[in-house]
């Protein structure tokens, strides 16, 4: 394992922008499949499927391709260039000390309320237009979706971002961000 965080690692200094690219669509994806898993058998639980019943969990891999690219072709870079200019703001404009306290705070508090609800809007609107829906259902869907969506980010966005802002890791803040998918279903 150190192996492989040190291949990153020299990953992240030679190609920083293809590296979070990269292990944002992958992350992406093992989150999708998670977040599958995890419907899949909550569903089994509460519909007490009989034995004899098709309830064998499948991957919709179309679903996960489609997630896989909303990290590759928006987290990924859209996601770096964001962290780096908010590093430049906080430091330059805001005059806090990186790693300080009021620094990660300024940090955490701007990334919730600023990039969280974009990256919100634009994640549903991609999902529902891939998924084949009209503007109008996904307009609907937004409306029904976004706020209780975005109340639960709040809850758990701060505390897993905090760690990366707090240590500093300026090339490395998105993968802890992104292994956080893991616990947040799509």
């Amino acid at each position: 394992m150190l192996r492989i965080w040190k291949w990153y690692q020299s990953c992240l200094s030679l190609h920083p922008v293809k590296t979070q690219i990269i292990s944002s669509g992958f992350l992406w994806g093992i989150g999708d499949v998670a977040a599958q898993y995890i419907t899949h058998s909550t569903a089994k639980k509460r519909l007490q499927y009989h034995k004899d019943d098709d309830n064998e969990f499948k991957v919709n891999w179309k679903r996960v391709a489609v997630t896989s690219m909303f990290g590759f072709g928006f987290v990924g870079p859209v996601g770096h260039f964001w962290y780096e200019e908010l590093d430049k703001f906080i430091k330059m404009r805001l005059l806090l000390r990186p790693k300080s306290a009021r620094f990660v705070a300024a940090k955490v508090a701007m990334d919730g309320l600023i990039f969280g609800p974009f990256d919100l809007f634009v994640f549903f609107t991609y999902m529902g237009f891939s998924a084949g829906k009209s503007t109008a259902q996904v307009k609907e869907d937004v409306k029904r979706d976004f706020l209780p969506a975005l109340i639960l980010e709040g809850g758990v966005w701060p505390i897993i971002q905090t760690v990366p802002f707090c240590h500093g890791l300026n090339n490395k803040r998105m993968l802890p961000g992104n292994k956080g998918l893991l616990l947040l279903p799509p």
